[in-house]
């Protein structure tokens, strides 16, 4: 998360100290009025107006330096924003608190830079404000696409998929196998995103990319997700002193609007695809959910329905793509440095499937018990977003004995969460087996605020359901058919790098080779 790019902190300091000199008196004052209320404690290390930008905008994760500071501030501090405040809460039973009795009064969004202009001035329903917008469009999505009666319905396509890209990662290997050996180096992550936007796309708009072997729109799709997440994670300079925004420090609104172009003109294209299906009477032209919004929906409060269609379609993409193909990435990086669990798996999808049968349905990774521990132990080592979509307070309250005031922004440190020591047993080492024992009752779906990759509360992501069965089908299906192995058997490399949802172990080059009798893969001799 960069924040000043090439602007130091020292220059920033100086553009915006000589207005801020009249604000000085009502701040002290303000200061004063509140100092008898008991609020969480801040911590240190904030400079002068800008706060605690430096320490976030410095060469670590910010859930990294956030977790550092809970070590020494306690599992909820404040920190300051420019002129906002922010409450980072690092504790499952703090969270539970805000998210259950809470939850109302931290239902909204704060509106910042990179949603307004990103999001379609704030239309995507993962960052819309709270207010009669928002659970009208989260409901429509959740029974148009993401109900489990919908899922159930869609579930050939995401089948298909997994089978179409099975099928060229297979011949991939078989372009590229020599005489002298059996093993191809190719990269995952980039095959675990082909799959997961193709499954996505083929769901929401009705049509897939071609993979990225093959393809120069996927290229230029992959470029402007990148794009997108780098700077919808940013917290610019505006957001914490909005009156600066004209000034633009750092050019980061301007490479938002950009990227905003970008997307909105791909969009406009599958837009404009799906009306002139309707135009024709094309019986299929419903069958997805950019179909069946251009149908149904209508304008609601200050959005129009092509903007609504057009931002919640690109949301899902987005979401859906980026965070489940991270979690697959780092489930495969945990299985190479972990060879004795991947072994267990395949031993798993052994017993239960058996070599002589080449596709696992979703019906199949009900069994797959050890395969669904390495899920839950991925997403609680790597969370797909480290830090939570931030919260505001939309009204006073108190939490843990602690007052928090109507505008305060409200940050869940799940990285930090999710390694208490007091919750897990070694929480830093990667144990599937203790999600079948010790913790084999948790579940990721918002009963267990010990783990939570998906949040919790009215804001969680309404995408658990459609992003757990790709996991397994996917997962499954690519450990069944392949072996792996790493260049020269060394360990992959597991530093994080800044991002809302912290891209990650980039690229992912291993060695894959067939792990079935050859008789099975017949679908291409």
């Amino acid at each position: 998360m960069d924040y000043f790019h090439s602007v130091t902190a020292t220059s920033i300091v100086a553009i915006i100290a000589f207005p801020l000199l009249f604000l000085f008196p009502f701040l002290w004052i303000s200061r004063r009025n509140t100092n008898s209320k008991k609020t969480a404690p801040e911590a240190g290390g904030a400079w002068p107006i800008i706060g605690h930008l430096r320490v976030l905008g410095g060469p670590q994760p910010p859930h990294i330096s956030l977790g550092k500071m809970a070590d020494k501030y306690g599992r909820m501090f404040t920190i300051k924003l420019g002129v906002r405040r922010a409450l980072v809460v690092s504790s499952w039973d703090i969270a539970k608190e805000c998210l259950t009795i809470h939850d109302k009064a931290f239902a909204t969004r704060p509106k910042v830079v990179a949603m307004e202009v990103l999001g379609y001035n704030n239309a995507m329903i993962a960052t819309a404000p709270y207010g009669p917008y928002w659970p009208q469009m989260r409901k429509f999505a959740t029974i148009e696409l993401l109900s489990n009666h919908r899922l159930n319905l869609l579930k050939h396509v995401r089948e298909s998929e997994v089978k179409t890209s099975l099928q060229q990662l297979y011949q991939l290997w078989n372009k590229k196998k020599s005489s002298s050996g059996d093993k191809v180096l190719v990269e995952m992550r980039r095959w675990f995103r082909d799959v997961t936007l193709n499954v996505i796309l083929m769901m929401v708009v009705g049509k897939r990319i071609p993979n990225s072997y093959e393809g120069v729109e996927t290229v230029e799709w992959k470029n402007l997700v990148h794009e997108f997440f780098e700077l919808a994670g940013k917290f610019v300079v505006a957001d914490a002193l909005p009156f600066l925004r004209w000034l633009d420090i750092g050019g980061e609104e301007k490479r938002m609007k950009k990227v905003s172009k970008e997307l909105d003109q791909l969009v406009e294209g599958w837009l404009r695809e799906h009306r002139e299906k309707i135009a024709e009477n094309e019986a299929n032209s419903e069958e997805d959910f950019m179909g069946v919004m251009l149908s149904k929906l209508r304008d609601v409060e200050q959005h129009d329905a092509n903007t609504i269609n057009k931002a919640n379609s690109l949301t899902l993409v987005l979401a859906a793509e980026d965070t489940t193909s991270i979690t697959m990435t780092w489930a495969l990086v945990l299985l190479l440095n972990n060879r004795d669990a991947l072994n267990k798996v395949q031993q798993e999808l052994d017993i239960h499937v058996g070599k002589g049968k080449l596709l696992i349905s979703e019906s199949d990774t009900k069994n797959l018990v050890y395969l669904q521990s390495i899920i839950k132990e991925t997403l609680r080592l790597h969370p797909p977003a480290p830090l939570s979509v931030t919260h505001e307070a939309i009204e006073d309250c108190t939490v843990d004995g602690h007052n928090v005031s109507a505008g305060t922004w409200l940050i869940f440190n799940i990285h930090k969460i999710h390694r208490d020591p007091h919750i897990w047993t070694d929480p830093s080492k990667f144990r599937p087996e203790r999600f079948t024992t010790t913790h084999k009752d948790f579940d990721v779906r918002r009963q267990n605020f010990e783990l939570i990759p998906f949040g919790s509360g009215r804001r969680m992501c309404p995408g658990i359901s459609f992003a757990l069965q790709v996991l397994q089908l996917t997962l499954a299906n690519v450990l069944h058919w392949f072996e792996f192995e790493t260049p020269s058997s060394e360990a992959v490399d597991m530093r994080e790098a800044p991002g809302l949802t912290s891209p990650k172990v980039t690229p992912l080059e291993v060695y894959i080779s067939p792990r079935l009798p050859t008789f099975v893969y017949n679908f291409n001799t």
